[in-house]
């Protein structure tokens, strides 16, 4: 089944300034490995993410050199999503296994609110009932909030890099603001969905206490951190310039990071750090 109609031909749209590819997948579900290895697999609706994080790690996976250089400004829909994980699901593999939904890719990006691949997909996940972990950035998760109740062992996690919007605009200049994206998973707490906040990679902070009490306004008790090593850092095309220059005027360093750490376990003594903070909950 071709969710969205038209040949076996590539399809080219336009929505907002970002380009939409969509075009055929070999497969929906990967053998989890690497950072994500507590997980049995990985699954990513979309290849590239129109959020155009500056700093995002799979925009160096990206499969051709213009894809890299043009990152934010287009994404590949799997449009024969449904049918590989139906396909999959057949086979009675699912129960009792854990999932990361997704490593390089946002689940909710703009395009999701039009084709709600992301939620056909989940739908079809729910009979099996695998421990699944949602990761992104999009208030636009509150829409399947209905479905996240309906799970008997999941996690929602939404990224908070910085409380800063300077450093926001700078480094994420196409996501949504940082109270806005605090809103939505607080709403998804209260809906009774178990949900984390994760500062991965943890940005520039203006005040790490007014950060900590904001985080915890949310009435979420689980956070992940990890540090971003500015020096070691790439940037996709055209950010590297102006993020350096703005980690200079935060005096963005490895001390740095680390005093802000101390800040925030005083408030968050039980913080999760980089990897082992990612394990797959229950």
């Amino acid at each position: 089944m071709d969710l969205f109609g038209g040949s076996d031909d590539q399809k080219l749209t336009d929505i907002g300034k970002a380009e939409v590819i969509y075009s055929k997948a070999s497969s929906i579900l990967t053998e989890a490995k690497g950072f994500m290895g507590g997980y049995d697999y990985t699954l990513n609706p979309y290849s590239g993410c129109t959020f155009g994080c500056t700093y995002c790690y799979a925009a160096f996976f990206a499969r051709f050199e213009s894809d890299m250089k043009n990152w934010g400004k287009w994404v590949r829909v799997k449009e024969n999503a449904i049918d590989l994980l139906n396909k999959f699901s057949k086979k009675n593999v699912l129960k009792g296994k854990t999932i990361y939904m997704s490593s390089v890719t946002d689940p909710y990006q703009p395009v999701e609110k039009k084709l709600e691949l992301t939620r056909s997909l989940l739908k079809l996940l729910l009979p099996y009932q695998p421990t699944l972990v949602i990761q992104t950035r999009s208030p636009n998760v509150v829409r399947d909030i209905d479905i996240f109740q309906q799970f008997e062992h999941i996690q929602v996690n939404m990224t908070i890099t910085t409380d800063s919007e300077i450093v926001r605009k700078t480094f994420e200049p196409f996501c949504p603001s940082n109270k806005v994206r605090l809103d939505a998973i607080k709403n998804v707490h209260e809906a009774g969905v178990p949900s984390c906040i994760t500062m991965t990679p943890l940005l520039p902070i203006d005040n790490a206490e007014i950060f900590a009490k904001q985080l915890l306004q949310t009435g979420i008790r689980k956070f992940v951190v990890q540090p971003f090593h500015a020096e070691k850092g790439k940037f996709i095309a055209g950010t590297r310039e102006q993020a350096l220059n703005l980690i200079k005027e935060f005096d963005w360093t490895d001390e740095r990071y680390k005093e802000i750490l101390r800040i925030l376990e005083k408030y968050i003594p039980n913080i999760g750090i980089g990897k082992d903070g990612f394990q797959p909950p229950l």
